[in-house]
């Protein structure tokens, strides 16, 4: 286990720091280790107190750390610190990235081009229709799509994709907990269908009021654009916008009947610049720059690799045959590297010559 994700731990789960303010002293001191050996007089006044705490009981601590820590990977837990070279692109450039990610599935998921789809849990029929069909259509097209594993738009959403392709859940809660209890099974098929279960909060937290608008930063900032489908005025789905607007993220809205209460977030986000969405030609189009440096940035990563293993997208493709296959299969057969791979499939798949069907690959030319 790296030093940097055993001190994450320990500072994330040290009360009086809290993600914004050990996020400021991963910034300040460049590194977790940094932050347990600093001397109180290079501490900010209000982490003096929980920083000295843990660094008068490091050692205990560190036992207890490592203890629970290896017990979570051998439940198939990985944990993302900011330090981590893996940590997702996108998510590092929001004005509050997380200190620490607990992933339960396939991480690479979370280096995928993704899009939030996000909306009310009461939601109507025709709201859950638009969210599952504009999932599915957006997932075939290569789009991880993400969202937050909640009643109504959520789980429509999450359903929807992974028909076709992969969906990451962001939770309010601790990555061993489910909430609601009814999307257990669910959770299930996200991580079996290569998609991925996300939370920046420790193992045990339950689901508190205050995580849940937390949690609406990663949702947004894992992502390209969020797509909001039906959202009443106050609502949580409103604030998710809203934090993407703020972390640069393109914002789209689905109108609805003037009479419809739950529609008016969705006008409300169209008037403040929300681009108005009928189809997923909508999206594609608005997202056309940010989804070009998306492939500029994977192939950038894969191309030393890529060189060095004479493999390309053009060799995968020629390499797939026209069977149905499995990523882990793909990787054993190519002796690829899970990140490279994906990268590689993702531009086959925006270019139409691969698709994704239940989490298996199909090439289509």
């Amino acid at each position: 286990m790296h030093p940097e994700t055993l001190y994450a731990h320990l500072l994330v789960n040290q009360p009086g720091l809290g993600a914004v303010g050990l996020q400021s002293l991963h910034k300040q001191f460049g590194s977790f280790a940094n932050i347990l050996s600093a001397s109180p007089e290079q501490l900010p006044p209000r982490s003096r107190k929980p920083v000295s705490e843990i660094q008068r009981q490091l050692h205990s601590l560190q036992t207890d750390a490592q203890q629970a820590l290896s017990a979570l990977q051998q439940s198939g837990v990985t944990l993302l610190c900011l330090s981590d070279d893996t940590y997702p692109t996108l998510l590092r450039e929001i004005p509050s990235p997380p200190p620490l990610l607990y992933v339960r599935g396939n991480v690479d998921a979370l280096s995928l081009p993704a899009i939030a789809i996000v909306g009310s849990r009461n939601a109507s029929r025709g709201g859950v229709e638009h969210a599952t069909r504009f999932a599915a259509t957006l997932a075939t097209g290569g789009f991880a799509v993400t969202s937050g594993l909640a009643l109504g738009i959520d789980g429509a959403a999450h359903r929807g994709a992974l028909a076709k392709g992969i969906t990451i859940a962001v939770i309010g809660t601790g990555i061993d907990r489910v909430y609601p209890r009814g999307h257990r099974d669910l959770t299930a098929e996200i991580i079996a269908h290569h998609g991925a279960i996300v939370s920046e909060f420790p193992p045990g937290t339950p689901p508190l009021a205050s995580n849940f608008p937390r949690r609406n930063r990663i949702i947004s900032g894992l992502s390209t654009g969020v797509l909001v489908v039906e959202a009443a005025l106050k609502s949580g789905s409103l604030i998710t916008a809203r934090l993407a607007m703020e972390q640069g993220r393109e914002v789209f809205a689905i109108p609805g009947s003037v009479n419809n209460p739950l529609a008016k977030g969705c006008h409300q986000l169209i008037r403040e610049g929300a681009t108005l969405t009928e189809t997923t030609d909508d999206i594609i189009q608005q997202l056309g720059g940010m989804l070009s440096f998306k492939q500029a940035e994977v192939e950038t990563e894969t191309l030393d690799a890529s060189t060095a293993l004479g493999t390309d997208a053009g060799h995968l493709l020629a390499a797939m045959g026209y069977d149905p296959v499995g990523i882990d299969a793909l990787a054993g057969h190519l002796g690829l590297d899970i990140t490279i791979l994906s990268g590689l499939l993702v531009e086959l798949e925006i270019q139409g010559l691969v698709e994704n069907q239940g989490g298996l690959y199909v090439r289509t030319a």
